[in-house]
């Protein structure tokens, strides 16, 4: 283990980062990589999106003089995608103004950057970092159930319940926005840990017997 790094009473030893606290800190190091995975392929799209407003009468007239060949592509194996949902999602898109993708790509950047900056907070463990990830979480599970009623997919259920998962899992163990106590309690009861862990790391432990 080495030389001590300081003295002093063990209530005043710094946090050990073992056993619970460890725990908490690899579960919100993994929420911090997937918002910031999420906020850099948001950025990405926006990014595209920005592109693709100022090129928006070239790409439809590429897409509609492709669609015959794509369809004929398409009916080999038996589908038809000229009237599929991808198809009217792709004209739907081609119709905005300029001035709405640009919106829409700032409305995207923006998010992203938040998504950015709630990866920090939590890779960090700060508790700003968790009360950001919770409102920011909280005020788009709204639109997420919203998109589930409308199509339900595999993917859109596990991102909405990662997200519950993870704003219950905040508040409750956080003791965030007075919960359970609020701030003191947590801080009491992470000291309280913290101190059996240093009292558990100082005392001494018996020989190991030699094997003969």
């Amino acid at each position: 283990m080495g030389e001590p790094r300081g003295h002093g009473p063990a209530e005043d030893a710094p946090e050990v980062i073992r056993g619970r606290a460890l725990r908490d800190l690899v579960i919100l190091r993994l929420l911090a990589v997937e918002r910031l995975v999420r906020g850099l392929l948001v950025l990405l799209v926006a990014y595209g999106v920005f592109r693709f407003r100022s090129r928006q009468g070239s790409i439809e007239q590429a897409f509609n003089e492709d669609l015959p060949l794509i369809q004929k592509l398409a009916d080999k194996f038996h589908w038809n995608f000229e009237d599929s949902a991808v198809v009217r999602a792709i004209h739907t898109f081609l119709t905005f103004k300029q001035s709405t993708l640009g919106i829409l790509a700032l409305g995207l950047a923006i998010y992203g950057l938040l998504q950015l900056v709630e990866a920090t907070g939590l890779w960090l463990a700060k508790r700003w970092g968790e009360y950001f990830a919770v409102v920011a979480t909280a005020a788009f599970i709204p639109i997420e159930v919203y998109e589930l009623v409308e199509r339900v997919t595999w993917l859109r259920i596990v991102a909405l319940l990662i997200n519950i998962a993870a704003v219950v899992y905040l508040l409750l163990t956080k003791r965030l926005f007075g919960l359970r106590g609020g701030k003191a309690a947590y801080e009491a009861e992470r000291h309280e840990a913290n101190l059996l862990e240093v009292q558990e790391a100082a005392r001494p432990r018996s020989p190991t017997p030699e094997l003969i």
